[in-house]
């Protein structure tokens, strides 16, 4: 869980087996938990946030306007799964802790593997945008025999399937503090960075200015580094920010 701005929060806490329940519409994880009715998805989180604890409780909703035909293999072996399940979402968020509320657009994906992502890949850079009539999304990983899988991607409304002219290569600046690459593509070749959003050793979240599918769109973008992940410094600092709770 991450809140940009004032208040800012941050949460992602790892716990033990037993914290885990499951089921076909449920997955709870700790105090935080998310249900599907058939209709939204309820996520209801009850964290603490780290390096400084202050608590984020509240729920968010998100109503798919269309689920996608399945996921994607994201390496030759089909070991790493990914699927973008409802890239056009209506979103409705509100929190006690801090005190906020909104309404907008979202997004909804799962991963799922079979082994650590860095046995699999080196790096992958990743963006998702609203579309007048859909989503736009790009995939591009780095595997680790020195393949490549470049996925672009355009979804309607309805999650439908609609053809995409591939995308060019652009041009993006490392991120100030950590000097973090940030590859992208866009129609034109051409993309900006509007605000940065995450500055980490080996992850970095943007907020772009681009072209793709022929409109002019305002991509949130990622970019993870898993050769930088298993430096011995970023496997020591990750606690700081990623809490291990025993319990």
């Amino acid at each position: 869980m991450v809140l940009y701005g004032r208040p800012g929060r941050f949460a992602l806490t790892e716990r033990r087996a037993p914290a885990l329940e499951r089921g076909a519409a449920h997955l709870a994880i700790g105090p935080s938990a998310l249900a599907w009715d058939g209709t939204a998805l309820t996520v209801r989180i009850d964290e603490r946030g780290a390096p400084l604890p202050r608590p984020i409780r509240g729920t968010v909703r998100l109503f798919p306007e269309g689920i996608t035909a399945g996921p994607f293999t994201l390496d030759a072996a089909g070991r790493h799964r990914w699927w973008p399940i409802a890239p056009s979402s209506r979103v409705e968020v509100d929190l006690a802790e801090p005190g906020l509320s909104w309404r907008g657009t979202g997004y909804f994906d799962t991963n799922a593997g079979d082994e650590p992502l860095e046995d699999a890949f080196t790096d992958w850079n990743w963006c998702r945008a609203d579309l007048a009539d859909g989503a736009a999304i790009l995939y591009d990983v780095r595997r680790r025999d020195g393949s490549v899988q470049d996925l672009a991607l355009r979804f309607a409304r309805d999650g439908g399937r609609r053809p995409v002219e591939p995308p060019r290569a652009a041009a993006l600046p490392p991120t100030r503090f950590w000097r973090m690459p940030r590859p992208t593509r866009s129609d034109d070749g051409q993309a900006r960075v509007l605000q940065t959003f995450e500055d980490t050793p080996f992850y970095a979240r943007s907020l772009l200015s681009a072209r793709l599918a022929g409109e002019a769109v305002r991509p949130v973008h990622e970019s993870l580094s898993l050769t930088r992940l298993t430096n011995p410094l970023v496997r020591f600092m990750l606690p700081f920010r990623m809490p291990r709770v025993l319990g």
